[in-house]
Order: C-alpha cells, then sequence, then structure tokens
C-alpha cells in the first residue's frame, strides 16, 4: 500500500468523526467521501499526463476540501483548511514538511479558479470540477465554466 491510501484511510476518520457538525449550506459527508476518492483518481491520472508525482498529487486531490469537512461550511473553505491540513498531514507522518507546505496551498487556493498558480494547484483545482462534472453538477461561477472549458480545448 501506498501513503494515499493511508492518507484517505486517515481521512475517512477524520470525517468520521465530524459527523456531528451541522453541514449548514456545505454537501454531505457522504458526498465527502466520494469526492474525495474520485476526485484523487482524476489527480492521479493528470499527474502522470503533466509529469508530475501521482501520488503526490492523488494525496493533494484527497485533502483538498478539508476545511469544509471540519467547519460543515462551503464559505472559504479552501483557506480555512489551510492550516488544520498542515496539523492533519503531520499526524499521519506521511509527508515532508515541503511537501505538507506544497498541499496546504493547493488546499487553500483550490477554489480560486480564476487564479494561476503552481502546478499541484493547477491539477487539483482541474481534478476538482472534473470530478465535479462527472456527477452531473452544474458549476456556479463563471471563472469554473471558463476553466473547465480550457481544460476542454
Amino acid at each position: 500500500m501506498n501513503r494515499l491510501f493511508f492518507l484517505q484511510q486517515a481521512l475517512l476518520k477524520v470525517i468520521e468523526q465530524n459527523q456531528h457538525i451541522d453541514r449548514n449550506n456545505a454537501p454531505s459527508l457522504d458526498w465527502e467521501r466520494i469526492h474525495m476518492i474520485s476526485c484523487a483518481k482524476v489527480g492521479y491520472l493528470l499527474a502522470i499526463k503533466r509529469g508530475l508525482d501521482p501520488i503526490l498529487s492523488a494525496c493533494a486531490c484527497t485533502v483538498h476540501d478539508f476545511g469544509r469537512i471540519l467547519s460543515g461550511s462551503q464559505k472559504n473553505h479552501g483557506q480555512d483548511g489551510e492550516i488544520p491540513v498542515k496539523e492533519f498531514l503531520r499526524e499521519t507522518k506521511l509527508f515532508s514538511e515541503e511537501e505538507i507546505a506544497m498541499i496546504a496551498i493547493a488546499v487553500k487556493n483550490h477554489s480560486k479558479k480564476g487564479e494561476i498558480g503552481s502546478p499541484i494547484e493547477e491539477l487539483v483545482k482541474d481534478a476538482d470540477l472534473i470530478d465535479y462534472y462527472s456527477y452531473g453538477q452544474t458549476f456556479k461561477r463563471q471563472e469554473q465554466t471558463d476553466r473547465f472549458v480550457r481544460m476542454a480545448e
């Protein structure tokens, strides 16, 4: 087994521990479970195509909604997830400090679909949209649609 498996296993425990949180306007925890795994698969494949580390990329995709899982809120969940995801990743003992920093920045910025970031940030943004769309969801913001259209060209 690789660290992606162990990370997803640890995140499933965090999700279970947060069953009591009011989900406000956020998706259900069932969605979070499905999305974290399927987004990681999309990220893995994108990473191969883009010449990035597929396991590290899939791990970043796995935790990109960590802030929403903890808070139960869609609002600012990327930014709010940056510090808690660093702590979570350190606790897993699966990543170096450099990798933790890269993943945390991707978590923080993944909702900023109209901005350009590091290769791993861009991968997480794209995997998030592809996965979301693959479940028949429609985009709520123009920057999401614009990014998705650019990927398809």
